[in-house]
């Protein structure tokens, strides 16, 4: 039987020439160009005010609890029920809380582990059992809080980015990325690490995977066995994007647009979703939300290898304008951002933290 959770991963170009260029080349451009908007708009904070009741609209630094907090309403139930803990003390006695916690939100094991402040899939886990759950503790930075968050049903996975302009009752899916997860196939004679080196993609970018399999770079898996490379959906940690626009539909832009309005003040932003069959996903169904973020989201089907770089750039820009307008419009309306001590607080105090998270699987 045909797998319902995605389309079939089409052949392409193993990277694209800018994939994983130093983000400081890739995105100088766009630089340029918010300055620019921040001249025509006359204010560069702007982009705090996309999405007014987030933190810094969703830019920077912002809890993902917080965001999670946000989603009321009937469609609160599409969001995956998570519970969080703060990492003090003894990881053992906190493996015991935590696991109220989780019976309190009505999830057990498997979950998924991450941290609730960060981006890029940093410190993504999962977690099936105790033992697992101590380990991820143990590494963990103390002081900060994770999200515990049930494994999502599916193997499909998907980013949808949401865009509406203040005072408009329906907006748009402005980049919806259909997500895959290499893997490698075992020849029952060639080590892990012989196999990610030869694969035209993976090999290129082994630096990326070889990491999580320290310890295990020597292991043969045998003939026909598949070991997944990556768990985490993001693209930074090795995941495969495909640009999936051409999959979007109205059923899908109006349950969206039903979600956005169960989030105060939401005009921005990407939502990350697991799924098992595409088609009902297409129709607005059977889909759950594992995250989703405001003002600093990206659309990231400019990741798919086969996207050019004016291509990509012309994207980003059509996405600074939007952004920078909606915050222009949400001014008008009377908000106002947060101060610059407070914004580079926060970008400082995510820095830190993302620096000390365990390695994203």
């Amino acid at each position: 039987m045909p797998d319902r959770a995605m389309p079939p991963l089409e052949p392409a170009p193993p990277l694209s020439r800018f994939e994983f260029w130093p983000g400081w080349i890739f995105y100088l451009p766009i630089w340029g160009l918010v300055i620019g908007l921040a001249i025509r708009h006359r204010g560069l904070r702007l982009p705090l005010l996309a999405n007014p009741a987030l933190p810094a609209g969703g830019l920077v630094g912002e809890s993902k609890s917080e965001a999670f907090a946000a989603l009321s309403g009937p469609e609160r139930d599409v969001l995956a029920p998570y519970a969080t803990l703060l990492r003090c003390g003894n990881a053992g006695v906190q493996v015991a809380v935590a696991e109220a916690a989780m019976a309190a939100a009505g999830i057990g094991y498997p979950v998924v582990a991450k941290p609730d402040l960060g981006c890029r899939g940093a410190g993504v886990r999962p977690v099936r059992d105790r033992a697992e759950l101590l380990a991820y503790l143990h590494g963990f930075p103390r002081g900060e809080t994770l999200i515990l968050q049930r494994l999502a049903v599916g193997a499909g996975e998907a980013g949808v980015f949401y865009v509406r302009e203040p005072g408009r009752r329906q907006g748009g899916i402005l980049s919806l990325t259909l997500k895959y997860f290499p893997e490698i196939i075992g020849d029952g004679r060639a080590t892990i690490e012989t196999l990610i080196r030869r694969d035209p993609r993976a090999g290129q970018v082994a630096r990326l995977y070889l990491p999580r399999f320290a310890g295990r770079l020597g292991e043969v898996p045998a003939s026909g066995e598949r070991v997944p490379l990556v768990f985490a959906g993001n693209h930074s940690k090795g995941a495969i994007f495909r640009d999936g626009r051409g999959f979007v539909t109205e059923a899908l832009v109006t349950r969206f647009d039903a979600i956005a309005d169960s989030i105060p003040g939401f005009h921005f932003g990407r939502f990350d979703v697991r799924f098992a069959d595409f088609a009902a996903f297409r129709g607005g169904q059977g889909f759950t939300i594992v995250e989703f973020n405001g003002a600093g989201a990206e659309a990231t089907h400019i990741w798919d290898s086969r996207m050019t770089l004016f291509g990509a750039w012309k994207t980003l820009a059509r996405q600074m304008a939007l952004l920078f307008a909606i915050g222009a419009a949400n001014r008008r309306l009377g908000h106002r951002p947060e101060g610059w001590r407070m914004l580079i607080a926060r970008w400082r105090r995510e820095r830190r933290a993302t620096k000390r998270y365990p390695l994203t699987a």
